[in-house]
């Protein structure tokens, strides 16, 4: 059974013609490609990298085998849609047995309302002045005490009720 290679093509730096200096193997391009994904994970921790990996381990798998390139990229495709939809499903499913934020439950003082139509405002919070977004329709004074519920990027949602 023959492998699908193709040639390596190295331009001359005086433009005098092409030079072919190896063959390269599209499984060893997978491999490497897969091995490449595969540790810029351990940076981002999101699993996504992790499936788009293992998926071009599987097309590494189908060039081993003998398939043409077509098909070593149909077998990707396939494996990434699929570990990246289980990645999915499986951070949907357990989102609510994730740990809360430490900022849930912390008491802040309220400042002044920025918009009181939309519920947003300002809060002391941590010696540091944050916008937050007031949960429930209570009336709340400058220096009323609050808790923060959660949060949404740089912005606190804040209640008048401790959560719980």
């Amino acid at each position: 059974m023959e492998r699908s290679t193709t040639p390596l093509q190295v331009r001359v730096a005086a433009g005098r013609g092409v030079c072919q200096i190896s063959r390269v193997d599209y499984a060893l391009a997978w491999l490497i490609a897969g091995l490449a994904l595969a540790i810029s994970e351990l940076l981002t921790g999101t699993f996504y990298l992790l499936m788009l990996g293992i998926a071009a381990f599987g097309a590494a798998a189908a060039a081993y085998l003998g398939l043409d390139f077509g098909p070593q990229i149909v077998v990707a495709a396939v494996v990434a849609a699929a570990g990246c939809y289980a990645v999915h499903a499986y951070r949907a499913k357990n989102r609510a047995r994730q740990m809360p934020p430490i900022d849930a439950g912390m008491p802040a003082s309220f400042e002044h309302w920025v918009d009181p139509a939309s519920r947003l405002a300002r809060v002391r919070y941590r010696g540091a002045i944050w916008d937050a977004r007031v949960e429930g329709t209570e009336g709340l004074e400058p220096g009323s005490l609050i808790y923060v519920a959660s949060t949404d990027g740089n912005t606190l949602k804040v209640t008048a009720k401790r959560p719980a």
